[in-house]
């Protein structure tokens, strides 16, 4: 209604006469709310006040002629408002912000959206539907930072970016509407396409592809199956699968141009197999639009009193300063962000002043390309073949790369326009076992450690998981790991490096130093590319090159699994962001990767060590393996994707199996009170450097004083079954 009532109003206007950026936004009344959750008050003695809730949608237009909008793949292509000439996209909006904002603290607080969700609640002390916090109990006072944000005044604030077959089912997503690139004439784009489907159940029966196919004739595609990665492809009988219309998987999509496949018999798909689809497919979204909508609202936000039809901006003149806080996909997303330029609003200034990213480690979205699929994401199963995310640049730093021939950095263009954020990459162990993640801070072709741009740093959770671990509290391992997922949780660390970054924002003060393996300081070893499975992404490092103890293979089947970065072929065009190769074609060529050393327990050495890897009840690692229900098999080359492992140390000498070379707990600590005072030495230590905040060091402490529980894990023999073992 909106976009037609533009063409309408925009008769006899020029294009030039248009502006771009964010030229209407609507409030949802329904669902917005001038008092939430249930009227509670926030701040020290109530300071900041009431929170109010607005939601609604924005439009926007972008002129595809604009130099800071050229670098998007088929911008030129992208479909039109024929009386504008302007290329047009639409996206939702969620703000939570101090009702009154002279209250606040001034500063947003930006989450790009993870498929259209919210995932800020355990950093920032928020319970209930993250999606849709309304209710007084979705403010959890038991947190340990209970409202961490909004007691500091932040207003937070979420926009759409997104246009990629996300459920429909699904309540509250926050997402964008993108133009489609057509030809010249009107007629559909197609190219190849290549579909990467594993289920971990074995009850799924529909697969919703990303885009639909130029032919529903099965026999011009290709489905594939195998149990293992290292097994060889068997071919699906083209009789045996059918396209189905949009929206026939139970996980409905929401894009229109998205289509799914499924077996004719009704089956499920084999628990944990990996299917494999080629078609050719047509009407590709332009998927970095999304990233021009996110420029060019948050630039609405600062810089509008209202959109041109006297709308006023929820935000006017009350913002001083922007910085996003992201995990997972949105992290890899602002590497991406960065390194286009988008920081650069379209008046020139900056958008974004800084970005704590989580977990994203070298790679990027994969996203500047012709049929983009931005929701993939690279494990050891997951969408393990040529991944887009995972090409040159990795770093922030500016190099040479020997393989590409190219020079580039993902601080490049920001650095010519003066307009660079200030950056905190948080990453993980798993980041750099599953996804080569060490060439965000190491030379592509030597592996040797790089120099950082003065407004970055980088910090590895050493041991850590792909996101926060949590103590086990069930007497199975979680999901498909082999083991107990890790307990490491990086939380504390997220609010500490919070704060700092805002001081680097505000201030200028400095923030902790990086802190990072390194094969040349002894803490990393290099991953070799010798692995006969190289070309599929998979090697294996030494056990002694690791320094990995001696731990029985009846309770942990260390098999130094590890991702190998391959240098792909994706064809002739893919610099314009056209894939005439897909998947790419491994050429034999690797970039140079490693990954941490450990010590004696198995936990590494580098990185920031957390209170319970430096205090600790058992090795934990970014790394597992798959049990047998989830196609592991014993040669140890499938992983468990992003959850870590934990193996627990034997409670006394006395129930230590043989062969374990690691200390029990009774022997590493001798009292319940060493245990505490080692747990909160450590804690100190982190924050007097910074890294951790009085609340959270003081749970650390109460965590401590609770009886030492390790629920009953079938992997580990009977001396592993001990629960509620507390130390003299």
């Amino acid at each position: 209604m909106a976009l037609a009532a533009l063409v309408a109003a925009g008769c006899g206007l020029k294009s030039e006469s248009v502006s771009q950026g964010i030229y209407s936004i609507t409030i949802d009344a329904a669902t917005s709310e001038k008092v939430t959750f249930g009227g509670t008050t926030f701040g020290p003695n109530g300071a900041v006040g009431t929170y109010e809730k607005v939601r609604g949608r924005a439009l926007g237009r972008l002129d595809p002629n604009d130099p800071k909008n050229q670098v998007i793949a088929d911008i030129a292509l992208a479909t039109r408002n024929p009386v504008t000439g302007m290329v047009e996209y639409s996206l939702d909006f969620f703000i939570l912000k101090p009702s009154d904002l002279s209250k606040g603290a001034h500063k947003v607080f930006y989450e790009a959206p993870n498929r259209g969700g919210k995932q800020y609640g355990g950093f920032a002390g928020m319970t209930g539907n993250a999606n849709n916090p309304t209710a007084a109990t979705d403010v959890n006072a038991a947190a340990v930072y209970p409202a961490f944000l909004l007691n500091r005044g932040y207003t937070l604030v979420w926009s759409g970016w997104d246009a990629e077959p996300m459920s429909s089912t699904a309540t509250d997503l926050v997402k964008a509407v993108l133009p489609m690139a057509r030809n010249p004439d009107g007629t559909s784009i197609s190219g190849p396409m290549y579909e990467y489907i594993v289920n971990d159940n074995a009850t799924t029966k529909c697969a919703a592809t990303y885009y639909s196919p130029v032919s529903t004739d099965t026999t011009k595609a290709k489905l594939t199956k195998r149990q293992s990665m290292t097994d060889t492809p068997v071919e699906v009988p083209a009789s045996a699968w059918a396209w189905g219309g949009a929206s026939t998987c139970s996980i409905a999509s929401t894009s229109t141009s998205t289509n799914s496949i499924s077996f004719v018999d009704g089956s499920a798909f084999q628990q944990s197999w990996i299917y494999e689809l080629t078609y050719t497919a047509k009407d590709p979204y332009v998927a970095t639009v999304g990233f021009a909508a996110m420029r060019d609202f948050i630039a609405f936000l600062r810089n509008a009193k209202s959109d041109q039809y006297g709308v006023a901006n929820p935000l006017a003149g009350d913002i001083k300063s922007v910085a996003t806080w992201t995990n997972s996909q949105p992290a890899r997303l602002f590497n991406d962000f960065v390194w286009l330029g988008f920081n650069q609003a379209l008046d020139g200034s900056k958008v974004f002043d800084g970005h704590l990213n989580f977990i994203g480690g070298g790679n990027g979205l994969g996203i500047n390309y012709r049929f983009a699929q931005v929701g993939r994401t690279e494990r050891n199963r997951q969408n393990h073949i040529a991944q887009l995310e995972a090409v040159f640049p990795f770093s922030y730093t500016t190099t040479t790369d020997s393989l590409t021939g190219k020079t580039d950095g993902r601080n490049v263009r920001c650095t010519a326009s003066n307009t660079c954020p200030k950056v905190m990459n948080l990453y993980s162990s798993n980041e750099l076992w599953v996804k080569a993640g060490s060439v965000l801070t190491t030379h592509p072709n030597t592996g040797m450690d790089l120099v950082e741009p003065a407004n970055v740093r980088n910090y590895l959770v050493s041991s850590g998981p792909h996101g926060s671990g949590a103590t086990s509290t069930t007497t199975s391992p979680g999901g498909s790991n082999s083991q107990f997922n890790s307990q490491v949780d990086a939380l504390p660390l997220h609010r500490a490096l919070w704060v700092a970054l805002d001081d680097w924002i505000s201030n200028g003060t400095a923030p902790p130093p990086s802190a990072n393996p390194s094969v040349s300081a002894g803490t990393a070893t290099f991953v070799p590319t010798d692995s006969p499975y190289a070309a599929l992404g998979i090697g294996t490092v030494p056990r002694a090159a690791v320094g990995y103890p001696d731990i029985p293979a009846t309770m942990d089947k260390f098999s130094g699994l590890v991702t190998v970065r391959n240098y792909w072929d994706f064809g002739p065009e893919y610099d314009k962001g056209i894939l005439a190769k897909i998947p790419g074609v491994a050429t034999g060529k690797f970039y140079k990767v490693s990954v941490p050393t450990v010590d004696a327990n198995g936990n590494e050495i580098a990185g920031i060590r957390l209170p319970e890897i430096e205090a600790p009840l058992g090795t934990s690692s970014g790394w597992a393996l798959r049990g047998p229900t989830f196609g592991g098999k014993a040669d140890g080359l499938d992983g468990a994707e992003g959850a870590g492992q934990f193996v627990p140390f034997a409670k006394d000498d006395a129930t230590k199996v043989a062969g374990d070379a690691r200390k029990s707990i009774t022997a590493m600590y001798g009292t319940k009170d060493a245990f505490i005072a080692a747990r909160m030495k450590a804690a100190n230590d982190l924050k007097a450097r910074r890294l951790m905040l009085d609340a959270d060091l003081a749970n650390y402490g109460v965590i401590a004083a609770k009886p030492i529980t390790v629920a009953p894990n079938p992997n580990y023999p009977g001396a592993y079954t001990y629960s509620a073992f507390s130390l003299p």
